[in-house]
């Protein structure tokens, strides 16, 4: 527990999504819950953030379904740059969650409400024990 005198650095989170009321939402919710946000429409944008922001990011928030390259793509990307970083992916279809089993990640349907969020997320980034496994199978189309 920190000292009162020791300043704590709130987490930093990228949030990719295309739709933009969506990505407005998600990022004002985890703004309020006390995170550094991210904000990306695009799997560019999120690459330039990943690749240029001078400090740590701990948790990339991704619809599954994006425009130009989908969502478990443009993580396998990401954590090639920055390897420590976590991964939640969003969708509205239920069959996202094979993609927990398949690489150790997490998975949230939409819509879902603000306090499931943020209780996800702390969760996320308490739990270093995730990992993805050695023997994973491919579950991706």
């Amino acid at each position: 527990m920190p000292t009162p005198s020791e300043k704590t650095v709130p987490e930093t989170i990228l949030v990719v999504e295309d739709v933009a009321i969506v990505l407005r939402v998600v990022t004002k919710i985890l703004k309020r819950a006390g995170f550094t946000v991210l904000s990306a429409s695009t799997s560019s944008e999120a690459s330039d953030f990943v690749a240029n922001f001078p400090g740590p990011i701990q948790l990339l928030i991704s619809d599954v379904e994006m425009p130009d390259i989908p969502g478990p793509d443009l993580a396998i990307k990401l954590r090639t740059i920055r390897p420590e970083l976590r991964v939640i992916l969003m969708s509205g279809h239920a069959d996202g969650a094979l993609l927990v089993l398949n690489y150790g990640w997490h998975f949230m349907r939409k819509p879902f409400l603000a306090s499931l969020l943020v209780a996800t997320v702390r969760d996320v980034l308490a739990d270093v024990s995730r990992e993805q496994s050695p023997d994973r199978f491919d579950t991706r189309l």
